[in-house]
């Protein structure tokens, strides 16, 4: 009988506004996305020293920007230096703005169930670019960008998309941190342009 599970249906004392919450979100929504930025100026992005390398954040979600559904920063790796290498779930593609290098990825065999359970295959591939490229990265692949000049910077635009987190798959992993990678080291415009000078 339908009526059968009443016993325990209609269980529970707990109410919460949960679908005029979205109402109110949504009715909200013009105006708090009136305030947020629409241009990001070059002194309101934010530099880190990461584990990454030396990174300036054009577009993050943790920045005030309209920006919903995707992440953005720029990558400055010194003359002959190298990012750290990581991998994550998410595809990424970047931008080659200034200089030439190359990347060294590793495809990895994947299995998601209850738990993530990720494998690296034994072939490492080489992928040569200069300005103008766009550089595209599988999900998760093992990666690592080279500067393959010895005199000059090699800058990079990453742009990945933040929607995988919100999907519960924000796998993230640092495998070898940037050389120039210090946490004590606040960045500014000065210590860049010493990271950039030929030693």
């Amino acid at each position: 009988m339908a009526w059968g599970e009443t016993g325990v249906w209609i269980d529970g004392e707990e109410n919460m506004p949960l679908y005029q919450n979205l109402l109110d979100d949504a009715a909200s929504a013009p105006e708090r996305n009136a305030r947020r930025n629409k241009i990001v100026r070059p002194d309101e992005m934010p530099w880190e020293m990461s584990r990454q390398g030396l990174l300036k954040h054009l577009i993050n979600e943790a920045m005030n920007t309209r920006m919903e559904t995707v992440d953005a920063y720029m990558q400055i790796i010194p003359p002959g230096s190298k990012s750290g290498k990581h991998r994550h779930l998410a595809e990424e593609c970047l931008y080659v703005v200034e200089g030439h290098g190359y990347d060294l990825h590793q495809d990895c065999d994947v299995e998601i169930t209850d738990v993530y359970f990720w494998k690296p295959q034994d072939e490492i591939k080489r992928f040569d670019y200069e300005a103008g490229d766009v550089i595209y990265v599988p999900p998760n692949t093992i990666h690592q960008h080279f500067n393959a000049d010895p005199d000059r910077p090699l800058r990079l635009i990453s742009v990945i998309n933040r929607i995988f987190k919100q999907c519960g798959l924000n796998d993230l992993e640092q495998i070898e941190d940037a050389p120039e990678y210090d946490p004590s080291i606040t960045l500014s415009p000065e210590t860049v342009r010493a990271f950039l000078r030929v030693k």
